[in-house]
């Protein structure tokens, strides 16, 4: 059996994931975002713990030596990340969530550099000035008045915070590549999520009564997230992770807001804004030179495979 390509991986997990941003803003008046979590995580758990249950029951005993390390990893990517997303889609567009979240890859270089100890080279380091650059850009709206003001949509800020969640999630998984198992790490990681979203959902259901409007398109909404945006795409990027590394796959979130802002066109009326299409070319800029990593000598950018080999541990 031919062996999928990790780039393909990589593409098909942003591909789902730009449906999320795009998924998640339509149906933000429809399902609060607890109650929208908390279910598309109880959805992935049931279609994946009959193909991940086995493994856990031999693996057990190596997820549990690290227990404290899967709890962080469950809390960031599982419980952290999405929740945040779909908070900050009742207050900012799918386009300029993807936006802003593509400046991902600049915070992994940051914080694979305080938590792997992989040093930043001169690239990354003009990279990180220019995707900064152009996040601040996206959340001013192109105005110097707004960003001296620090008056940015609150969103925004929470699609931070998002990414933030993230890129820890995505530099552990680098980190304990090949010391736990994937499978029975994420159904694990699946489970603590949902605890930890339960009492969160129960506040948002019952105590404050946000309303739920259940249609057909709700329903979908939740069998897509959990499904293809979940099960789908999260071990299509932790496979593609474990064999090019956080940094080399890093690279590939920028198809996120290139998915969604087609999307997002398409079936939900946004508009591309002109401070959003400058901002977002510095994002994208930024993380183009960040990650080209240089021959030995220093002549030029090292070939695709032998740089994706260059990150492998």
């Amino acid at each position: 059996m031919t062996r999928v390509s990790p780039y393909a991986l990589l593409v098909l997990a942003n591909l789902l994931w730009g449906g999320n941003f795009v998924i998640g803003r339509a149906i933000a008046e429809s399902l609060p975002p607890y109650t929208l979590s908390f279910l598309r995580w109880c959805t992935a758990l049931l279609v994946f713990l009959p193909f991940a249950w086995p493994n856990v029951r031999k693996e057990w005993p190596i997820v549990r030596k690290h227990m404290p390390t899967v709890i962080f990893m469950a809390l960031t990517g599982v419980a952290g990340f999405n929740t945040l997303l779909y908070i900050a889609l009742h207050y900012t567009t799918s386009i300029n969530a993807s936006l802003v979240n593509s400046s991902t890859p600049i915070v992994i270089c940051i914080l694979s550099f305080f938590m792997l100890r992989e040093r930043l080279n001169k690239n990354q380091t003009v990279g990180i000035i220019l995707s900064l650059a152009g996040v601040l850009f996206i959340l001013s709206k192109g105005s110097l008045a707004t960003l001296f003001a620090f008056s940015f949509n609150i969103g925004d800020l929470l699609v931070i915070a998002a990414l933030i969640c993230w890129s820890i999630y995505s530099v552990l998984v680098k980190r304990y590549t090949g010391i736990l198992p994937g499978y029975s790490t994420f159904l694990i990681c699946i489970i603590i999520g949902i605890g930890i979203l339960f009492p969160f959902f129960i506040y948002e259901a019952f105590i404050t009564h946000v309303p739920i409007t259940w249609s057909f398109g709700s329903l979908l909404t939740v069998l897509y997230t959990g499904i293809f945006a979940s099960i789908v795409a999260f071990i299509s990027w932790n496979s593609a992770v474990s064999q090019v590394g956080p940094g080399k796959a890093g690279i590939f979130l920028n198809l996120i807001p290139v998915f969604a802002s087609v999307f997002a066109i398409l079936f939900i009326d946004e508009r591309l804004t002109w401070y959003q299409a400058a901002g977002g070319i510095f994002v994208v800029l930024g993380v183009y030179i960040s990650t080209r990593i240089t021959s030995p000598s220093g002549s030029g950018p090292l070939p695709l495979e032998q740089s994706a080999g260059a990150n492998r541990s």
